[in-house]
């Protein structure tokens, strides 16, 4: 899973009830939209995600376009999580015998 994807995933998990437009997803993230509608794309096609467009009465026409708004569904927000907590428990695994020797020759860990 991809850094992108997985600060994605955290600004979809803040608050799992939520609609989020693909702009505010972008802002959470901290990242460019044409990063950010590709994942969202990818995780809509494995059923992560539900996206609905705005109601076109809901906003004042010729002032913006329509906003598509996205959420994580029930089974998608239990598989990110358990992605998530998987991606970070593959970080804290301790180095390799080799790794910690190279380490160690090399100067140290930073």
């Amino acid at each position: 899973m991809t850094l992108q994807t997985q600060l994605v995933l955290r600004a979809l998990l803040e608050d799992p009830a939520k609609e989020r437009y693909g702009l505010e997803l972008c802002e959470l993230a901290g990242l460019p939209s044409g990063t950010v509608y590709p994942i969202l794309a990818r995780l809509e096609q494995v059923g992560w995600v539900d996206s609905v467009w705005e109601d076109p009465t809901a906003y004042e026409n010729g002032v913006r376009p329509r906003r598509r708004f996205y959420r994580i569904t029930q089974d998608g927000a239990v598989q990110a999580r358990e992605s998530l907590a998987s991606v970070y428990q593959a970080r804290r695994q301790p180095l390799p015998g080799w790794a910690v020797a190279r380490a160690d020759a090399e100067g140290g860990t930073s």
